[in-house]
């Protein structure tokens, strides 16, 4: 029989009622209660864990790597696949962090809910029960890490929050979903793509800010957190990858890498197209990476694990380029 080990970690799926009517949810429901009867009615073995409590506003490198390596000691011990149930915040960082350092073929699905137990239709036990069927069906083999969320099965590297509230908040534009849920089976759209070279994990990672790019930018928090000693810093830039005369003045001093990314929610930065101060081709030039059709969260943990592994710039570059190109 196929077993899925579940890896609970907090979040609104596992949120309740504070102790007063004046309070708000809190996460207080462990892995038994999210997951209830779903264990006995489908036809396989569920192993499950409550590994944290937390927000997935406060998750963090040390959690995550203490559930990657309790999944892989599942799976050393025989689970077919791992599913990670957290908050909806930082899923889609949580989902490629695993993406680029989960060292088995065996399927890594993480899913969470947008509605709270307390309310009329939680989407919970459905997203698990989605996740479950994704997590044991033998094709998810060799996908890295997925999202199931709505019925729908995302690839971690494109999968983005866009909406604060919806249930249907998971999309992964331009690329679309890879598959979906229904009537208790994943059907897939596209066969699986060649994965990249696994990373390292990292418990702890170097002080990596994200920062975005906007009207009248005078590149005075870029050298503000270059000074407070950042390892390395993301840029949202705008549009296919262009900042302000002023933040391309701070960029080419810069003495740390600085990955540039699109702000825009969709498409690539770009590399020869535009020749002004601060455009693509001229941040190229003063030793910038750009992310290509990475988002600037998922970016940012590249580089986080990266600087974590102690690489140099040109194997970061050469990651950006391996996980940033669209045909790769």
């Amino acid at each position: 029989m196929t077993r899925i080990a579940v890896a609970a970690l907090g979040g609104t799926i596992s949120m309740a009622p504070g102790r007063s009517s004046e309070d708000g949810v809190v996460p207080r429901l462990s892995a038994e209660d999210l997951l209830g009867e779903l264990g006995s009615r489908l036809p396989m073995e569920v192993t499950a864990a409550t590994l944290a409590g937390l927000s997935s506003s406060s998750m963090d490198y040390a959690t995550l790597a203490r559930t990657r390596q309790w999944g892989i000691e599942q799976i050393e011990a025989g689970a077919d696949g791992l599913v990670v149930v957290q908050g909806t915040d930082t899923l889609e960082e949580t989902a490629y962090l695993f993406d680029l350092t989960w060292p088995s073929d065996a399927p890594v699905v993480i899913t969470g809910a947008m509605r709270n137990p307390s309310l009329p239709s939680p989407d919970g036990q459905a997203n698990i029960l989605a996740a479950l069927t994704v997590a044991a069906d033998p094709r998810s083999r060799g996908r890295g890490a997925l999202v199931a969320f709505n019925d729908d099965v995302h690839a971690a590297r494109w999968v983005r929050k866009t909406h604060s509230s919806h249930v249907e908040t998971f999309s992964s534009r331009p690329a679309g979903p890879l598959g979906m849920v229904a009537e208790g089976a994943v059907h897939y759209f596209h066969p699986s793509p060649p994965r990249p070279p696994v990373l390292p994990g990292a418990e702890a990672v170097d002080f990596v800010p994200l920062l975005e790019s906007g009207l009248e930018d005078s590149g005075e928090l870029l050298s503000l957190v270059l000074q407070g000693g950042a390892r390395g810093v993301v840029v949202a830039a705008n549009g296919v990858g262009h900042v302000s005369t002023a933040t391309a003045d701070v960029i080419a001093a810069a003495e740390v890498p600085v990955v540039v990314a699109s702000r825009t929610g969709a498409g690539p930065t770009f590399r020869s197209t535009y020749g002004f101060h601060g455009s693509e081709s001229s941040l190229i030039r003063m030793g910038a990476t750009m992310a290509g059709w990475l988002c600037p969260r998922k970016s940012r943990i590249l580089l986080q694990v990266l600087l974590a592994a102690r690489v140099g710039r040109e194997e970061i570059e050469r990651q950006f380029r391996l996980r940033g190109d669209l045909d790769r």
